[in-house]
């Protein structure tokens, strides 16, 4: 009986046993490319534009990182000139952009998206981040999605559309967030009718709330009573 009191309580601490909020702003890192998949601050980013869709003005592109596709590779820029320019957006300097380049220094390109998956390593009940993108122009019309999914199931959602006035374009700013419901991962993507589409992207400061690892709190009041009858 002591062996297993013993088990059980400390299993129930490996878990954790409070809600926690972390935030990832990137600032920490170096710019530059960082692959086809990532993991930072409990995220693992992947499965980046891997698939076919088309531009409002009528162009095409295939999934992937050839030269007909948007780019598959993730991203930090240092966007330190655009943090001047808009003080009140993200956390300086660093943003998260996808794609197939990055200009070095304190400027920054946004990247292309089509689609973005996220998972997390446990399981959270909200979740938000910061975006930058190009509005209007070339860009009217196409739609932002993010989903949360829970067993591959889509529990929530958020999504807007890209403003369309016509002219040039101009950069924008939004903030996409899931809430009220309990995931396991994220997916950003870009629609334009019924297709996917390849708008220009860039996020900082994703924000997710974890829950304790079911059962934990339960473990946890389990083991201090078998803890105590041990006594």
């Amino acid at each position: 009986m002591k062996r297993n009191a013993t088990l059980l309580l400390a299993g129930a601490l490996a878990a954790p046993a409070f809600a926690q909020t972390v935030v990832s702003n990137y600032d920490d890192l170096a710019e530059g490319f960082y692959g086809n998949s990532f993991t930072y601050n409990g995220v693992t980013y992947h499965s980046i534009n891997n698939v076919p869709g088309v531009f409002p003005g009528g162009d095409t592109f295939e999934p992937g990182g050839d030269i007909f596709g948007l780019g598959d590779t993730i991203i930090v820029e240092n966007a330190a000139l655009l943090f001047n320019d808009f003080p009140g957006w993200g956390s300086p300097n660093n943003v998260l952009t996808f794609g197939s380049a990055f200009i070095p220094g304190d400027n920054l390109t946004l990247g292309a998206l089509s689609t973005m998956s996220m998972d997390i390593h446990g399981v959270a009940d909200s979740a938000s981040f910061d975006m930058g993108y190009y509005e209007n122009g070339p860009w009217g019309g196409i739609r932002f999605h993010l989903e949360a999914y829970r067993h591959g199931a889509v529990v929530a959602s958020d999504s807007f559309e890209v403003s369309d006035l016509g002219g040039r374009d101009n950069i924008a700013f939004a903030n996409m967030s899931v809430s009220g419901a309990l995931f396991d991962s994220l997916r950003v993507f870009a629609t334009y009718g019924d297709d996917y589409s390849g708008p220009r992207f860039i996020m900082d400061d994703l924000t997710i709330n974890y829950i304790p690892a079911p059962g934990s709190l339960a473990l946890l009041g389990l083991g201090g009573l078998m803890a105590r009858r041990r006594r």
